[in-house]
């Protein structure tokens, strides 16, 4: 994709960073490691992703958008299902610990001064996940927003008359997908404002998500095109004249899961955080930690793209 010309005073560039970072885990090769054997072949791989992403939208602000809690419990406790299949332990308090391979599980704390040192620290707010942090930063910015991530529940935030769009990595950082409102009607026949009321009726197996038995994607954009949203559905499902037989009853028997699970898919957009500044990196500190860790020319090329971006 060709770099964005269209550079913006406000424009916010936001990262879904543990997305992006799993990108990095296995994009590039294991054997990538710090002086001391350490695997660092995430850090150098997201670092990557970052230039490029600086280099090609040209943002003046970079919000590494974070998962202070990557299962909310006020999520589980409306749907206990809620990633579920990821859990790798529960500790006392409650808390679950998400099943993430050892040698990215090492790195996270690297990632984490990596940012610090280009001067954008990772954004979270407790109990919340990064995708709310995205959810409330592209509400309340004031300019065009760029949300990276492969997780299509973010294409809710698409929003044209807002300049709010998707940079989707699902295909790699070579085919990067802009996610427009267009964009989501072409692919699922649902405008982005419907598509928390179509990702409750189709579900997600992913996130541990039913969705309603037998609706899958065609099902639920057409009763969405039909009654517009899911209260028009589950009012039209109370009438037996509206829906088919078959879609009624399934409507009707997924009337607990439908009374919770638009609070679970709909990201916040009222989680504790602020617009960051324009990232002011510590160059020094930067070349230090990427020589301790054998981070190659990943680092430089990030310093360059802030500049350039700054420039």
């Amino acid at each position: 994709m060709p770099a964005d010309t269209s550079s913006s005073a406000e424009k916010l560039l936001l990262l879904d960073s543990a997305s992006l970072y799993f990108r990095g885990f296995y994009g590039v090769p294991a054997s990538v490691t710090a002086p001391d054997g350490t695997p660092v072949n995430a850090v150098r791989g997201f670092l990557d992703i970052i230039a490029k992403l600086v280099t090609m939208y040209r943002p003046a602000s970079v919000a590494a958008c974070w998962d202070d809690a990557w299962r909310p419990r006020w999520r589980v406790e409306l749907i206990a299902s809620y990633k579920a299949h990821r859990v790798a332990q529960t500790l006392a308090d409650g808390t679950s610990i998400e099943e993430v391979p050892e040698e990215l599980t090492v790195q996270v704390p690297l990632i984490r001064e990596a940012l610090e040192v280009l001067g954008m620290p990772p954004v979270g707010a407790a109990d919340h996940e990064a995708d709310d942090v995205i959810g409330t930063l592209a509400a309340h910015a004031t300019g065009p927003v760029d949300v990276v991530t492969g997780d299509r529940d973010l294409f809710q935030v698409v929003d044209d008359d807002r300049r709010v769009r998707v940079v989707y990595t699902a295909r790699g950082m070579s085919h990067l997908e802009v996610v427009t409102d267009d964009v989501v009607r072409a692919k699922y026949g649902v405008r982005a404002a419907q598509y928390v009321d179509f990702a409750v009726l189709r579900g997600d197996p992913s996130d541990g998500l039913p969705g309603v038995a037998g609706v899958g994607e065609k099902t639920a954009a057409n009763l969405l095109a039909a009654h517009g949203d899911l209260a028009g559905i589950r009012a039209a499902a109370r009438d037996d004249r509206q829906l088919t037989p078959r879609v009624r009853a399934k409507i009707l028997e997924a009337s607990d899961y439908l009374d919770v699970a638009p609070a679970v898919v709909r990201v916040s957009d009222h989680a504790d955080v602020a617009v960051p500044a324009p990232a002011v990196p510590d160059a020094a500190a930067a070349t230090a930690l990427a020589r301790r860790w054998g981070l190659g020319g990943a680092m430089d090329r990030v310093l360059e793209a802030l500049a350039a971006a700054a420039g």
